[in-house]
């Protein structure tokens, strides 16, 4: 009986041993899961969101270009100003007027660690078939700027102003050819055709040629085009130099600035349409809230702050700061417009 008694003792004791080990294994993983789960999120801070990763801003073109500019310089201030201390970082994914970037974003789905720029193309290329993703497939979380449309001519262009250089298209849409740098039904072709439809111009005989390799100036300045189409900062050096004119801008009234003073908006010489070239800021689908909300705010700090006013007025940009919210209705309303000028000049999708 002594012997059976121990051997009891020893297997309950056994027993008791196993049960706590494995409760502590549970309790070890609903801890590591828990962790994962809260990496993103303080929940300690009222389910607040605060980076305890680098963050990876993609600008979806090549060094130098306007999505890379407001990139670098984004990040650039949001270090000196210490808004965001995280470490960030610009890559630049070239390729399909943005495809390849929005392609490498989209499988980080809900990452709160890798944003990017982006501007009007992101719906030109899939409204055009080029891409399968749009901003829909995105979290938009808060624009940052407004450039504009410049239409430029060489210095001993015959046309003084928009009236005389629309004048000529409609009595001969052929006889005048407009360059860009982007594809045919994207930014620098759809700008151009946004206000010459407004001045009257059968936008269907419009003579667009595009140049994607960086020769479009060059065509201008040596008289094989007529019009150079495209953004305002690209023309300010040249105009000093006295190698060009610019015309008319797109903007609702004349910027300020050395030089862009000098503009005259296409309102102005009644023509009553605008274009403005947003840029702003998204994410990966699925973002959770907590991440939106601080992107928001600090987005809106820095648009807020005379640091990035500073960097407004040396690229001629104008504020422009929208929230999530105000920025999905925004690019929705915005796509509606486009699609309606892609399918007049035949080449919506």
């Amino acid at each position: 009986m002594k012997q059976l008694g121990t051997l009891l003792f020893i297997c309950f004791t056994a027993f008791i041993l196993v049960a706590c080990n494995s409760n502590n294994a549970v309790d070890s993983n609903e801890s590591a899961n828990n962790s994962n789960s809260e990496d993103n999120v303080n929940s300690e801070d009222g389910g607040k969101f605060e980076p305890t990763q680098s963050i990876e801003v993609v600008a979806p073109g090549g060094a130098g270009g306007g999505w890379d500019t407001t990139a670098r310089e984004v990040v650039k201030t949001f270090g000196e100003t210490g808004i965001i201390d995280s470490n960030m970082a610009v890559i630049n994914k070239e390729g399909g007027g943005g495809a390849i970037a929005w392609a490498y974003i989209h499988k980080k789905d809900d990452s709160p660690y890798n944003l990017f720029v982006s501007s009007p193309p992101i719906m030109f290329v899939p409204l055009n078939g080029q891409s399968d993703y749009g901003h829909e497939d995105f979290t938009p979380l808060s624009n940052m700027i407004a450039d504009y449309a410049a239409f430029a001519v060489n210095a001993d262009s015959e046309y003084n102003d928009l009236n005389e250089l629309f004048a000529a298209m409609k009595e001969d849409p052929e006889s005048v050819t407009v360059i860009g740098a982007s594809a045919p039904g994207s930014m620098d072709h759809i700008q151009f055709i946004r206000i010459a439809k407004a001045a009257g111009v059968d936008v269907k005989k419009v003579k667009y040629v595009s140049d994607q390799d960086g020769g479009a100036l060059t065509s201008l300045l040596n008289g094989s085009v007529d019009v150079y189409s495209t953004g305002v900062a690209e023309t300010v050096e040249q105009v000093r130099a006295g190698n060009i004119k610019v015309l008319g801008i797109t903007a609702e009234e004349r910027l300020e600035g050395d030089v862009l003073s000098d503009f005259p908006t296409a309102i102005e010489q009644g023509i009553d349409e605008t274009f403005v070239n947003w840029r702003g800021f998204f994410g990966p689908p699925n973002m959770d809230q907590a991440a939106i909300e601080y992107y928001e705010e600090k987005f809106q700090e820095l648009s807020d702050s005379e640091e990035f006013a500073e960097i407004r007025k040396k690229y001629g940009w104008n504020e422009m700061y929208l929230n999530h919210e105000e920025y999905t209705q925004f690019l929705d309303e915005e796509k509606e417009e486009i699609q309606t000028l892609l399918d007049e000049v035949g080449l919506g999708n």
